[in-house]
C-alpha cells in the first residue's frame, strides 16, 4: 500500500513514517492488488493528544478511522486496529455486495471470528418521517438546541435547499446541504 504521510503542527520524522508504514502493511492481506492503493495519514497534535486520521479510498468505497491518544505510537496502533476490525467485521456485507465485481480490489480470503460477524448491529431499527419547515440557519440552530439533539435537518431558506445542522467533534456547528 502506497502511503501519503503529512503531519499537521508536527514533524513526520523518518522513525514515524517507517512505524506508520510498517503497521499499515498488516493490512496489506485484506487486498488484493495493495499497491495501487494509495492510503492517507494525517497526524496532528493538540494540547497533549496525538490524533491520528487514516484514509484508504479503493474504487467501491473509502475507509477512514481517527484516532487520539497521548502517545502518538499508541495512537497508531489503535487506528491500525480500529481499521482491522472494520474490515474484519464487514467482511460479509462486502463479500455480498462487490464478490462479483470485475475489478474489486478487496481479498476475502481470511478467517473471521464467529462473534465478530454473526450479529450485524448496524441494521436499521426505527424509521422516522419529519415534516421540515422553511427557516433560517440562526433559527435551525436555536430549534437543534431547544431539541437537544446533535443534528437537524431543515428547509434552509438561504441555500434554497434541505440542510443537515450537526455538531462536530470539535463542538463546532457544521451543515451538509443536500441539493
Amino acid at each position: 500500500m502506497k502511503t501519503n504521510i503529512r503531519g499537521d503542527k508536527v514533524e513526520v520524522t523518518k522513525a514515524i513514517k517507517e512505524y506508520i508504514e510498517q503497521k499499515l502493511a498488516k493490512l496489506d492481506k485484506y487486498f488484493d492488488n495493495a499497491d495501487s492503493i494509495n492510503c492517507s495519514v494525517v497526524i496532528r497534535v493538540k494540547n497533549e493528544k496525538q490524533t491520528v486520521e487514516v484514509t484508504v479510498p479503493t474504487s467501491r468505497f473509502t475507509l477512514r478511522a481517527e484516532e487520539s491518544h497521548n502517545d502518538l505510537y499508541a495512537a497508531i496502533d489503535l487506528i491500525i486496529d480500529k481499521l482491522e476490525r472494520m474490515i474484519r467485521k464487514n467482511k460479509t456485507r462486502l463479500s455480498k455486495q462487490y464478490k462479483n465485481v470485475p475489478s474489486f480490489e478487496m481479498n476475502f480470503d481470511f478467517e473471521v471470528e464467529e462473534d465478530e460477524d454473526s450479529e450485524d448491529k448496524s441494521v436499521i431499527v426505527k424509521r422516522k418521517n419529519i415534516d421540515t419547515k422553511p427557516m433560517s440557519e440562526e433559527e435551525a440552530v436555536l430549534q437543534m438546541q431547544l431539541l437537544n439533539h446533535d443534528f437537524f435537518v431543515f428547509k434552509n431558506i438561504d441555500e434554497e435547499c434541505v440542510s443537515v445542522l450537526y455538531t462536530r467533534k470539535d463542538s463546532k456547528l457544521g451543515i451538509i446541504n443536500v441539493k
